[in-house]
């Protein structure tokens, strides 16, 4: 390493060059300020006598615009500004001797702190060391970001406060993708028991006209409401509780409670129906002799079938119950058995219809005129009119030719037609218009004659009868169950590897291919097969086989088989997912008598959710008849996607911050009609399911919330939206907001001239393109005087704001303090703004421009006041630099960057911003890039991924640079600031002369011509504690004298002049400086300072096109003697930057990767 030495030569005016009282370089100066050097004017390897010239002074160092106070031309005045240059010019030229080493002698550094060199050597970030406890590094806090861990500050994150006391097991991260987590178990639990045993009948009742309107109405729905799920699914990361995790965090308890319950519900019937299913192709198809109950009466048949299914399906449901109590891996293991048997079964049908197309499977029918008769009755397989058949005897009383017959039976002659006529057949033209029918009549095919008898069949006839009276809504609600299955995915989120981009992606391809095959199948089923055996529900007048088995290659016992195993599938799937929903909701402890149902087996499994779901779902079997459950799951599931799509539509309308979903193809209008279409289809399928449902969802929404608004009839409107207002602010008070719902309420604190008229109006412009009009706005402002007598003034003031606010379109409200001290009314201000729960989170402050100047020495200390008020109250603070560069309303960015700079961790408002002034017109094309920096012991390239994974889950789309700062050695340039710095402070702390203060001196001169240099001390106008700063400062740094400095309130004479020169005679002459020469820059600030310069040398290099620069604002020092140097130093951080919002956070998290 390197070392710098300092070496101090000139001691006096007349030893320097060039430094005389006839120099015109330094005599012809009046300026009070010295402008520090730029960073190109100090060549470290310049002589002294080179760089002698370097010395500029100005009348303020606020950037050029500014004008000096006054110049006096007294000679007086004069001497006493030479002293100040001349100890300024003392300062800006120091020797420096370079011996190849860069390390600062400390004999040259007051490290007043004690410590340790390496420490001293090794940070960069010294500006923000103050506050690492609470504002962590960026660089140690990114790992544990990116992994979705807590976060070290702030609030109690999200499901963090849920889990408290939980260990945490480690596992394998996930790795499931699109196909195998989320596409194939949608595909699972949308095929199933519908599309095998009712689909047919469904074309065959409705028609393919209809059929394919009741599929696509069904598909649309689905579709719709999947886009809206993707949507929230895609807005953060997703927990295992699918819909009901989504609408309880997007809807809040009640909502969420209400529809997770009737999702519950859904699923738990939905099990019942598809043990049903299953017991109905075992006792119909597979096994039809296994029945216990038999009714040789025909009338019979169909209460013995019922009872035969409530006791086969009680005996499945409690061997399925069993299986998922045992484990449900050996369930999972299963799952994709039943997958293929799903998928083998669907192949089998489209090859069926291709061959069919060719060589049309055998499949029979016996006609009587028009009328279908009943393949089981037909005992010797003759479909014949002899006295010798089967049907004869059923027909006729006896087997003579003159025994009494049924008319019908007389008059028509029996037929036989093909039931699988094929694809080339155009059977699809029969088939095209709906054939709906009542319990009791008889399958009609209407194309073949018949005898214009109309005398009623007798249900004791071989005929097939249609079992229930049907019509379009019916056929709604009994298809609609093959179309749910669709949060499938989302309920696996937690085993997918990148959740928000497989569950949309999984989602919608299952629905768009299971919308495929059922549009297709609709059509297939409608030209391959005739439309007495699509209405057959039963397959009776084939014999008894599943009608969907008929089409099948190469036999129907593949659809049997496989639509077995996949209804089985499916009830062991809802009998799985149930009990774990009904967990959930019970462990977040929104029902109080749910909460047993929380509880479990050791290892988590749901023990007593399993047992409700069970007895719910034994419920659903004893109605035992699959066409009576479907429309009660209809019901339920239909509730559940109506307020998934409300949930959608509402966080896009509300354009709450936290909502940026991933998936971008969602629009309000979409979730708005998918919302409408769940309406509609609820009421459709049947009018008095929809209300009960209801009903069920509101007495469990009104359960949860239990106190409802109370109401207050006073003044119609008026009177509720008091009442409302009232009992929303009641609601906020209740707690802090979630990260979630966390947005900036603005406190915009505004300054008026003498003329009342807003000295940066362009803060308002701001803050309204930050708002975009959503949330609170508080334009506040402080009026100096008393209240009693500047009443008018205040009122005034108040009607600029509304004006101003107008202009600028922010809707808000205004509110003007009068104060005597504009500090203690801005910490008013903060203290007291807002109401209830609706109080301010943020406020937005102007800088203080060209605060080295004198005409306001408070404006400085006030804003340093107001950032230690802000951090004190938990506020987050905003403060626009140049704020008279940033762009108007009208002044649209066509391109660039907004460049965040993440140095330390103070809750995202980092993240937030951008996001935010993008959502406005004037931002939005504007990219967005995040810098971070990394130190020598960082691994910069992990960091860089960190960041990346951190902004995809928190859904920010932005470009990701880290900066490496390397420890490097405190320059020459960092080392003059600083001391010119600490030394200007102490000058101006002597020679602040007030406005009357110079007055009088002037006067003074000029009444009494004195030669004598005439001292006053200046004091700050409107602190009575900034006097006892100054004199500590001054009996510190001054001339050593140990009385304070007060105000000169006299008539001065020559004699007391003397007098009081000989007092303070330590700082009258050159000689007297060499005390401050002899001070040496404090070891903190030097470090301070290094950062400060290096920070705005790698941002200047990196962002200097950018349109806006977001940094992290560092904190007031603890030790408020060195508050002016804080000014320098961020004054130092944003040199060369043109627009630079400084953002300090208040203190809890504002944005989360959760939805």
């Amino acid at each position: 390493m390197a070392s710098v030495r300092f070496t101090v030569t000139p001691t006096k005016a007349e030893d320097l060059p060039g430094l005389s009282d006839t120099s015109p370089d330094l005599s012809s100066r009046s300026g009070a300020r010295v402008r520090f050097g730029s960073r190109e004017s100090v060549n470290r390897s310049e002589p002294l006598s080179e760089t002698s010239g370097g010395l500029t002074t100005t009348a303020g160092g606020g950037g050029g615009t500014e004008t000096p106070e006054h110049s006096n031309t007294d000679q007086g005045e004069e001497h006493t500004h030479k002293d100040a240059v001349f100890l300024i010019f003392l300062i800006n030229h120091v020797t420096l001797l370079c011996d190849g080493n860069s390390k600062i002698s400390s004999v040259y550094i007051n490290n007043s702190h004690g410590m340790d060199d390496d420490d001293f050597y090794d940070r960069n970030l010294a500006l923000f060391e103050e506050e690492m406890d609470t504002r962590p590094k960026v660089s140690s806090l990114l790992n544990r970001l990116a992994n979705y861990t807590n976060l070290t500050q702030g609030a109690k994150e999200h499901e963090e406060a849920e889990s408290i006391g939980e260990k945490k097991k480690t596992g394998k991260s996930p790795q499931m993708g699109t196909f195998m987590g989320v596409y194939l178990p949608c595909l699972q639990n949308i095929f199933g028991v519908i599309l095998f045993l009712r689909l047919t009948w469904v074309v065959g009742t409705a028609g393919v006209l209809q059929a394919l309107c009741i599929v696509f109405i069904c598909c649309c729905c689905t579709m719709l409401t999947a886009i809206s799920m993707s949507a929230i699914a895609t807005n953060g990361v997703v927990p295992a509780g699918g819909s009901y995790f989504m609408i309880s965090r997007s809807l809040g308890p009640e909502f969420g409670g209400a529809v997770g319950l009737c999702f519950y519900l859904g699923t738990t019937f939905a099990g019942a129906m598809y043990i049903l299913g299953a017991i109905e192709i075992l006792l119909m198809y597979i096994a039809p002799k296994a029945a216990i109950f038999e009714s040789k009466h025909p009338d019979g048949e169909g209460a013995a079938m019922l009872n035969n299914m409530r006791v086969y399906g009680s005996i499945c449901l409690l061997l399925m119950s069993l299986l998922v109590f045992v484990g449900v891996k050996y369930v999972n293991k299963l799952a994709s058995i039943f997958l293929a048997c799903v998928i083998v079964s669907i192949i089998s049908i489209y090859i069926g219809a291709l061959v069919s197309a060719f060589k049309p499977p055998n499949f029979p029918v016996c006609m009587l005129g028009n009328r279908t008769i009943n393949g089981h009755e037909i005992y010797d397989s003759q479909c014949a009119k002899t006295r010798t058949t089967s049907l004869w005897k059923q027909f006729c009383q006896g087997p003579e030719l003159n025994s009494s017959c049924d008319e019908y039976f007389m008059t028509n002659n029996f037929s036989e037609i093909e039931g699988i006529p094929g694809l080339a057949s155009g059977i699809i033209s029969e088939n095209v218009w709906s054939s709906y029918l009542s319990k009791g009549d008889v399958v009609e095919k209407g194309s073949l004659s018949s005898s214009h008898f109309s005398h009623p069949a007798s249900t004791h006839q071989p005929y097939v009868f249609a079992d229930i009276t049907t019509s379009f809504t019916l056929l709604v609600g009994i298809f609609f169950p093959s179309v749910t299955g669709i949060m499938a995915g989302s309920n696996r989120s937690g085993d997918l590897k990148d959740a928000q981009r497989s569950i949309p992606i999984g989602t919608i391809l299952a629905i768009l291919t299971t919308s495929i095959v059922y549009l297709s199948n609709v059509i297939l089923f409608g030209a391959c097969i005739d439309g007495v055996v699509l209405r057959d529900k039963f397959g009776d007048s084939v014999n008894g086989n599943l009608v969907v088995g008929t089409l099948a290659w190469p036999t129907p016992w593949v659809i049997v088989i496989g639509s077995f195993f996949s209804t089985c599938g499916a009830g062991l799937q809802s009998l799985t997912g149930a009990p774990r929903l009904l967990q959930a909701i019970a462990k977040d402890n929104i029902i109080p008598f749910l909460r047993v149902f929380g509880h479990g087996k050791a290892n988590g499994e749901p023990t007593w959710a399993l047992l409700l779901t069970a007895l719910i779902a034994e419920l659903g079997i004893l109605i035992a008849s699959l066409d009576l459950v479907a429309p009660i799951l209809t019901m339920f599931f239909l509730m559940c996607y109506l307020f998934v799509n409300l949930a959608c539509a509402l966080q896009t309308l509300l354009r709450t911050p936290n909502w940026r979903p991933r998936f971008s193809y969602y629009h309000w209008t979409l979730s708005f009609l998918g919302m409408t279409i769940c309406l509609a289809l609820m009421f459709i399928s049947s009018w008095y399911y929809a209300i009960v449902a209801m009903v069920i969802a509101g007495m469990i929404y009104k359960y949860i919330e239990y106190h409802g608004a109370e109401k207050e009839w006073g003044d119609g409107i008026r009177g509720l939206s008091l009442s409302a207002a009232r009992y929303a602010l009641l609601r906020l008070e209740e707690g802090p907001p979630h990260t979630k719902n966390w947005r900036p309420q603005l406190l915009v604190l505004l300054k008026l001239d003498e003329d009342a008229h807003v000295k940066s109006p362009r803060l308002l412009t701001f803050a309204s393109q930050l708002k975009a009009g959503k949330g609170l706005t508080i334009v506040g402002t402080v009026v100096s005087g008393n209240f009693l007598h500047s009443y008018g003034e205040a009122l005034a003031a108040e009607q600029t704001l509304k004006h101003l606010m107008d202009k600028e379109r922010v809707k808000g409200f205004c509110q003007c303090i009068v104060a005597q001290k504009p500090r203690e009314g801005i910490s008013h201000m903060i203290q007291s703004s807002g109401l209830g729960g609706m109080k301010p989170n943020t406020v937005v402050m102007g800088w203080p421009h060209a605060w080295r100047q004198s005409e306001d020495p408070q404006a400085w200390k006030t804003f340093i006041n107001t950032v230690r008020v802000t951090t004190a109250a938990h506020l987050a603070l905003l403060v626009p630099k140049n704020i008279s560069l940033f762009p108007s309303n009208s002044e649209p960015c066509t391109e660039g960057y907004i460049d965040v700079w993440w140095i330390v961790h103070d809750g995202g408002m980092l993240m937030l911003l951008p996001f935010l002034l993008r959502q406005h017109k004037v931002w939005r094309k504007c990219g967005m890039r995040i810098f971070t920096v990394a130190q020598m012991e960082d691994n910069s390239i992990q960091m860089k991924k960190d960041l990346a994974t951190f902004l995809y889950h928190l859904r920010i789309e932005a470009e990701v640079e880290v900066v490496e700062m390397h420890d490097s050695d405190i320059s020459a340039y960092t080392y003059e600031r600083t001391l010119m710095m600490e030394q200007r402070s102490q000058m101006l702390r002597q020679m602040r002369l007030s406005k009357s203060d110079r007055e009088r001196e002037a006067q003074l001169v000029k009444d009494r011509n004195s030669m004598l240099r005439l001292t006053s001390i200046g004091s700050d106008d409107d602190d009575d504690t900034d006097g006892g700063e100054r004199d500590r400062a001054v009996s510190g740094g001054g001339g050593g004298s140990s009385e304070h400095h007060r105000r000169v309130q006299m008539t001065w004479t020559k004699e007391k002049t003397s007098q009081y020169r000989a007092t303070h005679s330590g700082c009258s002459t050159p000689e007297g400086f060499r005390d401050m020469l002899s001070i040496r820059p404090d070891h903190s600030n030097v470090r301070r300072m290094h950062t400060a310069v290096k920070l705005n040398e790698v941002i200047v290099n990196k962002s200097h096109d950018a349109r806006v620069v977001l940094l992290n604002m560092p904190g007031p020092p603890r030790n408020q003697e060195g508050d002016e140097n804080y000014m320098e130093f961020l004054e130092v951080l944003t040199e060369g930057l043109e627009r630079v919002l400084l953002v300090r956070g208040g203190g809890s998290e504002v944005i989360t990767i959760y939805s």
